[in-house]
């Protein structure tokens, strides 16, 4: 199983998941991705490029180990300084539909737990 395949895609992408997940505190966010970018990283055929990555102050909540892309975007997004600064005390879910749409939602960590 070749390791990684994807992790310079969502390099490039960082920048703009940054400014995302900035506004995603006042608003959910969401944006198309460029689907050649990850097809020619690595082909999912039927399996497609789908995943749900939740978090909670930084950490990864559910199981996406079954996912390279997921998995090589929370590598991305832990490596950047300013991300992980954002990712603190905050839950946050980002998800890729079927139609390729990068989708940001943040709430809060409450402090009643």
């Amino acid at each position: 199983m070749e390791e990684r395949k994807y992790l310079t895609t969502w390099r490039k992408y960082i920048p703009v998941i940054r400014l995302h997940l900035k506004r995603s505190l006042t608003e959910d966010q969401s944006f198309k991705l460029n689907i050649t970018d990850f097809e020619s990283a690595g082909d999912r055929g039927k399996s497609g490029y789908t995943f749900n990555i939740a978090m909670e102050n930084g950490k990864v909540i559910n199981n996406i180990s079954g996912s390279a892309v997921a998995r090589d975007l929370y590598e991305a997004l832990k490596t950047d300084e300013a991300i992980k600064a954002m990712l603190q005390e905050k839950n946050i879910k980002i998800s890729v539909g079927k139609s390729f749409i990068l989708s940001i939602k943040t709430t809060h960590v409450s402090a009643f737990k």
